[in-house]
């Protein structure tokens, strides 16, 4: 790959991010801000903080995307500096970690700056006012990486405990814990709202899906330490950097390996970005320097090729770049190759071989072009038997050649052979209702000892009196004894009448979603009601009848101000979130939730109680109001064990912990760290009596878990 341009930073660079004004920052391990045109690389300001960054593998600066807000790690690594881009002034500091700071990252909107260290765990700051908001649940070792989706609802926490942590930004909850790996996790990335990346020290990289939880793929080939991962805009390939200097890319729809070696750089990649509006990537190294890549290089050569149909030569191209087998030429390949295979096998069927083979010529230089070229043509040799039959009338003789040849089947000829069978079966079916046995033998005479016209034969004859009364039912409208008759007889799916039927239910219920969605709610329930009888819709027409009454059910209670009713209702039906009444009511609780959240840092369980009152009678919010209480009541024993309180008192609290939630990696961190300090203590949490933070309930809110 070639070079498109290059910076000489002369220092480590430590952080590449494009702005949403375009404007890309650069930032290298003495904490020099740069700020450049994305579009001309010319030089717009600069700031040197002066900070030396001595962790710089890891993520130890970020800047928002709207470029008000960036951060850093303080030179000895104790504390995460929040700054205004604007003033560069101090907003606040994160400095509660015991021991140094592992990393740091800013949400995609700006909102929070979030910290983690050594001790495993993780805090934010509201950059608005610079208050401490929340932490994350905490690791057992080290955290090594921080990431968020697109939309900066979910956060991700990579740690030396071999495990990532996914944590719900929007509903206060931890998502899911994902353990698969058996080493330490180093590196992690969003790739979409469902997947992520991580890769550990040993080099074994997998791909999750961050809701179940599940490995998707394991992926092959990666030979060096990964020090930074980037995705392009559409999520379509995964570009790892490592400690060598190399760029391995992978396909995110196959997940197969495309290229080992794609880039090599001169020193350790240590930042990544990716251009979306020039599809360029662009690489950080430690030796100072700044290159830019056009991923599709040789894309204009391509297209040279393509208009002299030299389709060998654009083959070879893919061992130099193998994402051009993504763009317009490749594209365009396949679809001509579609297109001139469809006109070869119409000449073919016209008994023109000879122009056939003509218009397939220039693709025989391609390998797996040429053998299906080669196995089309060797098809085609009885294609002048199966006409000459068919104009003789020899319709059984005509049907064992296609059944021997059977892309004969997709011909014109077999269309019109298919037709004759149906216009025949029709013609046979009406005297068969009369019982003019004579007739439909003579009609169907040209079919008999085809093994697959003969089932449908025997039926005719033999089922005609079923027939009628499946056509009498259908007339009756009696839809139960029409799906009880085909349950039993699947011949009566072939009928006319059976597609008439479902086009009926097809136009009954598009017009039932019509109506719901203008809140025609009477109509719908009558057209839904009559679907119940139609096995197809039997399920789908119970949850929409579900959804109505849920919604019906869900205004009242607005209307009534009945907020435990309608909150309980929002949890049990997902589309009232998106109506203005549902929007209000979970944009309430978040606020409300922030508020908690922040008196919970203090260990202010009083004013939590107060502020969330409303909702303690609302069973699907127990668990977020569970996670706050018991944030609260860890802050009451932190601060217990630093104003170094009575033993009796912090036992009492450990046990009232384990009570009202049960044993998790937070208590068992403060358990540690009293035993050490209490030497004096007999705690054994082995033998304390534990409840379940699954089965908490508001009656537990105590003022303190000391008491």
């Amino acid at each position: 790959m070639t070079v498109l341009n290059s910076i000489n930073i002369k220092l480590p660079v430590i952080l590449l991010k494009i702005l949403d004004n375009r404007q890309l920052i650069i930032v290298d391990s003495q904490t020099t801000i740069r700020f450049l045109d994305r579009k001309s690389l010319k030089f717009l300001n600069g700031i040197k903080l002066s900070i030396q960054q001595k962790r710089y593998k890891k993520n130890v600066v970020d800047c928002s995307r709207d470029g008000q807000f960036f951060s850093c790690l303080s030179s000895d690594a104790k504390e995460a500096n929040l700054y205004s881009i604007r003033t560069m002034k101090l907003i606040s500091k994160i400095d509660r970690h015991q021991g140094e700071l592992s990393c740091l990252a800013m949400s995609p909107n700006g909102e929070y700056l979030f910290s983690a260290g050594d001790d495993g765990k993780t805090f934010s700051i509201d950059s608005k006012n610079g208050e401490l908001s929340f932490s994350l649940p905490h690791h057992l070792d080290m955290i090594n990486d921080i990431d968020f989706n697109e939309n900066g609802t979910l956060i991700a926490t990579a740690s030396y405990d071999k495990s990532v942590s996914i944590f719900n930004l929007t509903t206060m909850t931890q998502l899911n814990q994902l353990k698969s790996h058996s080493a330490q996790i180093v590196t992690i990335k969003f790739i979409d709202k469902n997947r992520l990346f991580s890769v550990d020290s040993r080099a074994t990289a997998m791909i999750w899906d961050v809701y179940s939880g599940n490995v998707l793929s394991v992926l092959q080939g990666i030979h060096d330490d990964i020090t930074k991962a980037v995705t392009d805009k559409e999520n379509k390939f995964l570009f790892l950097g490592t400690a060598l200097g190399y760029i391995i890319l992978y396909d995110l729809q196959t997940y197969k390996l495309l290229s080992k070696k794609f880039i090599k750089v001169t020193s350790a990649i240590l930042s990544l970005e990716f251009d979306n509006l020039k599809n360029q990537l662009i690489i950080g190294t430690q030796q100072g320097k700044v290159f830019f890549y056009d991923i599709y290089e040789g894309e204009e050569y391509l297209e040279e090729l393509y208009l002299k149909k030299e389709y060998s030569f654009m083959q070879k191209q893919l061992k130099i770049n193998p994402l051009l087998a993504y763009t317009k030429p490749f594209f365009l390949i396949e679809t001509v190759w579609e297109k001139v295979l469809e006109k070869a096998k119409e000449y073919l069927h016209n008994g023109n071989r000879v122009k056939a083979i003509k218009l397939l010529h220039n693709f025989k230089t391609l390998a797996e072009k040429n053998i299906i070229i080669t196995d089309l043509i060797r098809q085609y040799d009885d294609y002048e038997k199966f006409e000459i039959l068919i104009k003789q009338n020899k319709i059984a003789l005509a049907y064992g050649v296609a059944n021997q040849n059977p892309i004969y089947k997709k011909s014109k000829l077999f269309a019109e052979l298919e037709k004759n069978w149906q216009r025949a079966l029709e013609k046979a079916r009406k005297f068969s209702l009369t019982n003019d046995i004579d007739s439909v033998k003579k009609i169907l005479a040209p079919y008999r000892g085809l093994s697959d016209k003969i089932k449908e034969i025997q039926e005719l004859l033999t089922q005609a009196e079923i027939y009628k009364r499946f056509c009498w039912s259908i007339g009756q409208q009696d839809f139960k004894v029409v799906f009880e008759l085909i349950k039993v007889n699947s011949f009566l799916t072939k009928f006319q009448e059976y597609d008439t039927l479902m086009k009926y239910a097809d136009t009954l219920y598009m017009q039932s979603l019509k109506a719901i969605e203008v809140d025609d709610n009477v109509s719908a329930m009558k057209m839904l009601r009559i679907l119940l009888d139609f096995v197809d819709f039997k399920d789908e027409v119970k949850e929409l009848l579900k959804k109505i009454e849920t919604k019906q059910s869900f205004l009242d209670a607005i209307k009534n101000e009945n907020s435990v009713l309608a909150y309980n209702l929002l949890e049990k039906s997902p589309d009232l979130k998106n109506t203005d009444d549902g929007i209000k009511l979970e944009e309430l609780f978040k606020r409300d939730l922030n508020k908690a959240q922040k008196y919970a840092m203090n260990g202010d369980a009083s004013n939590i109680k107060v502020v969330l009152a409303t909702y303690l009678k609302i069973v699907s919010k127990y668990k977020i109001i569970a996670s706050v209480f018991r944030l609260c009541y860890l802050v009451q024993i932190e601060q217990a064990l630093n104003m170094k309180r009575e033993k009796r008192d912090i036992e009492l609290g450990i046990k009232n912990y384990l009570l009202f939630f049960g044993i998790d990696t937070k208590i068992k961190i403060f358990y540690n760290a009293f035993v050490r300090d209490y030497k004096s203590s007999k705690l054994n949490l082995e033998y304390l009596q534990k409840g379940s933070f699954e089965k908490w309930k508001p009656i537990m809110i105590v003022e303190s878990i000391l008491n």
